[in-house]
């Protein structure tokens, strides 16, 4: 258990910073506070992207009767994303813009023998505060298909950045986003019950993630051509 916690758990600093400025913006935000699952195609559509080649080759396989596509559950202090001036100002009068998670869906696929793929799509709102400026917010969302049991693992996971344009003219701003499919083997069938696909902001990952990136290679100096004598 203090595995998987260190693993799956979300350092947010600034939970705190959005407290205030969450009941001062909730009417803006009410949209997101209460995640519901309508289904995929409704939301999102249901056919395959264009360029997908790999999903029109051949025809889909049948996932087992008795599987259930897992539930969508917004991880517990990851559903709101805020930033503020600076980290001795957290209240509402400081705060440059706050986003919070809504409507979730998904959808499985069997994509292989004992393989099953899962996409995940969501609904979110960006609203600026006092100190906003209109641009693009950098959105870093955290999916991880986790087995909720005893004890709890994380089966798969991935971080994806969504870049939401706020105008000047639209401060408040829907965004929505199809995540790229989660692959993981089929569960137990006294497991299957017990997995949950988690979402989540997770800001911590995404700095962890730049600090990993290799530094790019310093540019090679140009040779000089010798100028030849007459």
């Amino acid at each position: 258990m203090t595995e998987f916690r260190q693993l799956m758990h979300f350092q947010f600093r600034s939970l705190r910073r959005g407290v205030v400025a969450l009941a001062l913006l909730s009417p803006l935000l009410g949209a997101c506070s209460s995640p519901s699952m309508p289904s995929f195609s409704s939301m999102f559509g249901s056919g395959t992207a264009a360029g997908d080649a790999n999903a029109t080759a051949a025809a889909p396989l049948a996932l087992p009767n008795d599987f259930e596509c897992p539930s969508v559950m917004v991880r517990s202090g990851a559903a709101t994303l805020s930033s503020s001036v600076s980290a001795s100002d957290e209240t509402a009068t400081g705060l440059r813009y706050q986003v919070g998670l809504g409507n979730t869906a998904r959808e499985c696929r069997m994509v292989a023998p004992g393989v099953v793929s899962v996409k995940v799509g969501i609904q979110g709102r960006a609203v600026l505060g006092p100190q906003g400026t209109p641009g693009t917010i950098d959105v870093p969302i955290r999916y991880a298909v986790v087995y909720d049991g005893v004890p709890a693992r994380t089966i798969a996971t991935k971080l994806e950045r969504v870049q939401v344009n706020v105008t000047p003219d639209n401060s408040n701003v829907q965004f929505s986003h199809v995540a790229d499919p989660i692959e993981f083997p089929i569960p137990k069938r006294s497991e299957m019950d017990q997995y949950v696909i988690y979402i989540g902001f997770d800001p911590v990952g995404a700095q962890q993630n730049e600090r990993k990136k290799p530094a790019p290679r310093p540019a090679k100096p140009k040779r000089q051509m010798s100028q030849g004598q007459d």
